[in-house]
């Protein structure tokens, strides 16, 4: 038979039968629309994390120092990093200085995190848990923010900096100039002076903050702020140690050849590898490491939510078969007649096979536009930037023929084998 007489007579049936035919192809417009709306949510919000953790960090020198995260982490047992345990102080000077003079790198920027008890302004204490020690360069090799204010501290100079969180953390706002006194968990007091203060929240973090209300955070050179000391295993003399470096590399070209020599560095005989426990180890993390772990998060989740909503597909495709299964036996007259004047038993399956995949294409396309609406709305709600993956429209469209061939395969089958006798005696 002519494919497109097949597809007159299945147009004709569905049209027939609007109200049945709606609601078979809602259980594919539900199960297509939930895949489209949750891969489009796993999109924006992969492309929203991208987006935070790759700020100022393409390939494009003006976007920001080609730079990489140096930190110790709990190992876990086959090897790998594991969570938690992170962060201990085991960088030495020495271990700096080493890596200073390591071909490609730019400047090694150290952040060492200092205990305190509080900070006092103008008569009034405010609790303060901590705050970093590091050099000048981190203002301007880690992405830490713009001054608002001021500049960056003086190495071995009583200056801190501070972000806007903390200069109005007070109940009189800090000021370029002002003092300040910084208590020790220990009890140690020291007067500083303001000298910058930041736009915003600075976080040596990796990944950035995203908070709309940032913690006060404070920053301060490492003399005389971080007093934090280890015996170095190369030297033998008191150093300070420092929790975490910054290695800045001299362009993005050399961003991972820079690291596969930190990386070497410290598998060998560093001061860290002689300090660390034997249940941890030294994590060297690129911009681009960062956005491929948090890449396969996402999508690790999309694939398990997805995979739930898939569920409704097949109660689509149950829902297919058994309407084709009911229209066999309401037609079994009808194609008793279409046997006796000529037609064979392809005919008849191709028109019930091309009935089940209108009803399935239909599915799809509606269940398209179902999910890019809901996509946009959860999105939209979310605050995200609304990321519509197109391939996956093909997807859909691919997915809804073949649940229709799939739904419509065996009815179709089952009345091409209908007795034209029988069947023309069938009430």
């Amino acid at each position: 038979m002519d494919p497109f007489e097949s597809l007159r007579m299945a147009w004709r049936t569905i049209r027939g039968h609007r109200l049945r035919s709606t609601l078979t192809t809602l259980g594919v417009v539900i199960g297509i629309g939930a895949v489209i709306a949750l891969v489009t949510l796993g999109a924006s919000l992969q492309g929203a994390i991208i987006a935070d953790v790759a700020a100022g960090s393409s390939n494009d020198v003006a976007a920001g120092p080609p730079k990489m995260t140096v930190v110790s982490q709990l190992q876990s047992a086959d090897g790998g990093s594991g969570e938690g345990g992170g962060g201990l102080a085991v960088f030495t000077e020495h271990d700096i200085q080493q890596l200073q003079e390591l071909k490609g790198v730019e400047t090694v920027v150290p952040e060492g995190n200092v205990a305190l008890s509080g900070v006092t302004y103008s008569g009034q204490s405010v609790a303060t848990a901590a705050m970093t020690a590091t050099t000048p360069a981190y203002f301007s090799q880690t992405g830490a923010g713009n001054f608002s204010a001021g500049g960056p501290f003086s190495p071995g100079e009583r200056e801190v900096v501070l972000n806007e969180a903390a200069a109005t953390m007070f109940k009189q706002n800090v000021a370029v100039g002002d003092s300040v006194t910084v208590t020790r968990s220990g009890g140690e007091r020291i007067n500083a002076t303001v000298v910058g203060i930041l736009e915003g929240s600075s976080s040596s973090s990796e990944f950035g903050s995203s908070d709309d209300s940032p913690p006060p955070e404070i920053y301060g050179p490492t003399d005389p702020f971080h007093q934090t000391q280890l015996v170095s295993p190369a030297t033998g003399e008191n150093q300070r140690v420092y929790s975490q470096l910054t290695v800045v590399a001299v362009n993005y070209n050399q961003v991972d050849q820079v690291a596969k020599r930190v990386t070497d560095y410290f598998t060998a005989d560093s001061d860290a590898q002689g300090l660390l426990p034997s249940s941890h180890g030294v994590s060297v993390q690129t911009i681009d490491e960062s956005v491929r772990q948090m890449q396969s998060l996402v999508s690790t989740f999309t694939s398990v939510v997805t995979g739930i909503a898939v569920i409704s597909l097949v109660v689509g495709a149950i829902g297919i078969a058994n309407i084709m299964l009911v229209s066999v036996t309401e037609r079994t007259r009808e194609i008793g007649i279409m046997k006796a004047v000529g037609f064979q038993n392809r005919d008849i399956l191709q028109l019930f096979l091309v009935e089940a995949v209108i009803l399935g294409l239909f599915g799809s396309v509606f269940g398209i536009i179902l999910g890019v609406l809901a996509g946009y709305g959860t999105t939209t709600f979310l605050a995200l930037p609304f990321i519509f993956p197109i391939e996956w429209a093909g997807i859909a469209v691919a997915v809804g023929v073949l649940v229709g061939v799939v739904a419509g395969l065996y009815p179709a089958w089952n009345g091409a084998r209908i007795d034209p006798i029988e069947a023309l005696r069938y009430e």
